[in-house]
């Protein structure tokens, strides 16, 4: 099913040029105005110099991209232009495909945005590390399960942080002084 979906979706590219140019920029660079993105919601919080969210966030990237480097040791599945006919449209090393870097930084961005910073804005960067996965499989450098398996290292590290975060409050909040009322 995985290089079924695959076909579909790289079997398309190569026949306009202009859709060809938009998922290759797409793969390619979108994930940087994805980071720059961020820094809308989050520019009241730099300016301020309230750094918990930030380093939540970049946290949360770090351990996602950690994740995927572990799940990419056990995993070795090859590339889909080095087993197949494809429309290969970018360059790329020849290594493990699974998971997609581009898709576990895509989508642990928008989850941890979406959880430490704004719903609305990681909604939108949902939409757009979607699209990044989507022309990761147009462009021919990965499978749709590549991305598939990026989205949920990027939610399990979100999840994951989230988790540390509510156990950090509750041992705080569980060691602070009883307010007696006299003073």
């Amino acid at each position: 099913m995985n290089y079924h979906l695959f076909q579909m979706i790289n079997g398309a590219a190569g026949a306009h040029d202009p859709v060809d140019d938009l998922f290759e920029w797409t793969a390619t660079w979108l994930i940087f105005v994805m980071a720059a993105l961020t820094l809308v919601p989050g520019r009241t919080l730099l300016r301020t110099g309230v750094w918990a969210v930030p380093v939540r966030i970049g946290a949360s990237l770090l351990l996602a991209l950690g994740l995927g480097q572990a799940v990419g040791h056990l995993n070795h599945e090859a590339r889909p232009f080095q087993t197949h006919v494809v429309h290969q449209l970018v360059p790329h090393a020849s290594d493990i495909s699974m998971p997609s870097d581009h898709a576990t930084v895509a989508f642990a961005l928008a989850f941890a945005v979406t959880a430490f910073l704004s719903r609305r804005w990681g909604v939108v960067l949902i939409v757009l590390a979607t699209a990044v996965g989507f022309a990761r499989v147009w462009v021919g450098v990965h499978y749709p399960g590549d991305i598939l398996a990026g989205a949920v290292i990027g939610a399990v590290a979100v999840a994951t942080m989230l988790g540390v975060e509510r156990l950090l409050h509750h041992r705080t909040a569980s060691r602070a002084p009883a307010d007696s009322g006299s003073r």
